[in-house]
């Protein structure tokens, strides 16, 4: 696995990258080098490329042909300085030839298998799949986009060919430090129809019914199979919509039952598509909506209240021994022109006036510093 210099680091600590939702597909896919078939099936546009043109609108044209690497940006440059030893993404794109796309869901992403070095190039450990788009191409969709990340060495949780690969967790071991080891959840809450659990006979999601007690317990017996000591145990979850600050109190409740509880050490929450408020639990670092990281939206219209736009790189440092935050370091950034871009002065203090907002309930709060990152102060 990756190794180098941390912000913050000693023999027993892990640190690891995590950011929202990586939409790959689309507009993104058609400026990769093997673009899928660019026929869509939505209401508003029925060609891929018109993703493109609608993002060009006011701007300079996009490159139509670009490397696998163009699209992290100035991501790449950071993850080298910071070099973490885990790199984790929620995928919200099918990886996959099939068109047998679900006629009931009005938005299909996909990206062709042929793209998938993209993800390599960045040195992506694992992928969270437990999301409202990995099943946007049916089952053949989904089974091949597992095949595709198998064969690429990407390590992910949260779908599978049958209910026990789906609601199996990713194991990644790292020297005498330990394992982290990565579950991945979908709620209903995030528009992930009831259908697409996975069964014994089905592939699916690993979906899970509610934010109940017997959820946790559920849970909590998942993580006592394979949780060792020195382990570091995520929980990757997609719940919530795409829009709203408010982070409901059962989900907040059940966040700190998976700490309390069920053995959980960060909570790496997806679905919104724009950062949401940080909470510091019992020494455990609680991400309730990570944002957008990487998508193809520019040109769309109707929520630049939210700035889905602006992302952050989350780079925590974790006590391998009783998985407690010691720091968490985030790089603003800017999704334009199909990339992720390092965000200006003026984007992070807007981050910074958010995070701090949204911190209150929470207790948290964020800093500037000289090299434009933020810290999380708790």
């Amino acid at each position: 696995m990756h190794q180098g210099a941390f912000l913050f680091r000693n023999a027993r600590l892990i640190s690891l990258f995590f950011c929202g939702d990586v939409m790959t597909g689309r507009g993104i896919d058609q400026v990769l080098p093997y673009p899928s078939d660019p026929i869509i099936h939505e209401a508003y546009l029925k060609d891929a490329r018109g993703y493109i043109e609608l993002a060009e609108q006011g701007q300079d044209p996009f490159p139509r042909k670009v490397d696998f690497s163009y699209i992290w940006g100035d991501v790449l440059e950071e993850l080298e300085r910071i070099n973490p030893d885990f790199r984790i993404i929620n995928l919200e794109t099918s990886i996959t030839t099939s068109n047998d796309y679900l006629k009931s869901k009005g938005i299909n992403y996909r990206m062709n298998p042929r793209n998938v070095p993209c993800f390599t190039e960045a040195k992506i450990d694992y992928c969270s799949l437990a999301n409202n788009h990995v099943l946007d191409w049916g089952y053949a969709g989904l089974t091949e986009t597992l095949d595709v990340l198998d064969k690429a060495q990407l390590k992910h949780a949260g779908a599978g060919r049958n209910s026990k690969e789906a609601q199996s967790p990713a194991i990644m071991e790292y020297s005498e430090k330990g394992r982290l080891i990565v579950f991945s959840f979908g709620s209903g809450t995030s528009g992930i129809p009831n259908s697409w659990i996975a069964s014994e006979a089905l592939p699916g999601i690993n979906l899970i019914p509610d934010f109940s007690v017997e959820t946790i317990e559920f849970i909590k017996e998942k993580v006592g199979k394979v949780k060792q000591p020195n382990d570091v145990v995520v929980a990757s979850i997609h719940w919530g919509g795409n829009w709203g600050y408010e982070v409901p109190a059962d989900q907040r409740e059940f966040a700190h039952r998976l700490i309390d509880h069920a053995g959980i050490d960060i909570i790496h929450g997806h679905s919104s598509h724009h950062v949401k408020g940080i909470e510091v639990y019992n020494h455990k670092l609680i991400l309730y909506g990570c944002g957008d990281f990487l998508n193809d939206y520019e040109g769309i219209t109707g929520y630049e209240l939210f700035r889905g736009d602006l992302g952050l790189m989350y780079f925590a440092s974790i006590d391998s021994q009783t998985g407690n935050l010691c720091q968490l370091r985030m790089t603003p950034t800017l999704i334009k022109y199909f990339r992720v871009n390092r965000a200006s002065r003026v984007a992070a203090e807007w981050l910074i006036n958010t995070l701090n907002q949204e911190g209150k309930k929470f207790g948290t709060s964020v800093a500037l510093n000289s090299d434009n990152s933020l810290s999380l102060q708790f």
